[in-house]
């Protein structure tokens, strides 16, 4: 299972959450402790939001902890919207392609969590792919599919509802081969405005998700697991959630995987 972490407010740098906080992302890449593995070695990335629509985005191959360009990086770039993400794989190649977030146009993506069986069925996980969006399929992860399913869904109209629409695939597509754990999904995903993220499981083991309103920063902390050991001030955010941020509000709602009969209803 891998880490992440989201800011949207007051512009701030990458390392107020990135490597400053006494368990930020960089000490959970290597000692997270709410997800089942503790060291996430596999890769990084951060996507970021300043003067363009599009995101700036920096990935590498590396362990976090172990990239000082990742420690500079963070402490120059300033920015009031940005995702940052720590990889432990399931199963896909440590390549920078399949480093999160993914970035297609304005939007941004990142998830921690596992489609069931993804291997045995990544043909026809592809084949689903809009075909003008197939060309930004990079990787190889569950998670860049259901990110690509999500934009050829609508994405851009209804960020909630295309997620739902791609959940629902991915989960019909695990189900049609029998695998155990069908879908875990703890993501993120932006357009340089809003800021979405979503907790769901099809068992009873959905990834964690927390947030925190920082009123001396002005601004949402949006994370895997809290930034400090101290949790008190964090909310939890329950499974079968949706939450979409702005600067100053937080609106939730449930989240479920909508399938192919209901979206024709």
């Amino acid at each position: 299972m891998c880490r992440w972490a989201a800011w949207i407010g007051r512009p701030i740098f990458l390392e107020e959450i990135v490597s400053r906080p006494g368990h930020s992302l960089i000490v959970q890449s290597h000692q997270a402790e709410r997800c089942p593995s503790a060291v996430n070695a596999d890769g990084f990335g951060v996507a970021w939001y300043d003067h363009r629509p599009e995101p700036g985005l920096y990935r590498d191959v590396y362990p976090a902890w172990s990239d000082p360009n990742l420690a500079a990086v963070a402490r120059q770039v300033r920015s009031p919207l940005f995702l940052a993400h720590v990889r432990a794989s399931t199963g896909s190649a440590i390549s920078r392609n399949n480093c999160h977030p993914f970035a297609v146009g304005r939007w941004s993506f990142m998830h921690n969590g596992q489609v069931g069986g993804f291997d045995g069925f990544r043909k026809q996980a592809d084949m689903g792919i809009d075909d003008a969006l197939y060309p930004m399929r990079k990787g190889a992860t569950d998670s860049e599919a259901i990110f690509l399913h999500a934009l050829g869904l609508g994405l851009d109209d209804d960020p909630i509802g295309a997620m739902a629409r791609a959940a629902a695939q991915m989960l019909a597509l695990s189900e049609r081969h029998a695998a155990a754990p069908l879908l875990r999904l703890s993501a993120a995903w932006s357009d340089g405005q809003g800021l979405w993220a979503v907790r769901y499981a099809s068992d009873a083991a959905a990834p964690s998700l927390y947030y925190r309103y920082c009123d001396e920063k002005k601004g949402f902390m949006v994370v895997s697991e809290p930034l400090e050991r101290d949790a008190d001030d964090w909310t939890e955010v329950p499974t079968g959630t949706v939450c979409r941020f702005l600067a100053d509000t937080v609106a939730t709602a449930t989240f479920r995987p909508i399938p192919a009969k209901a979206r024709a209803a």
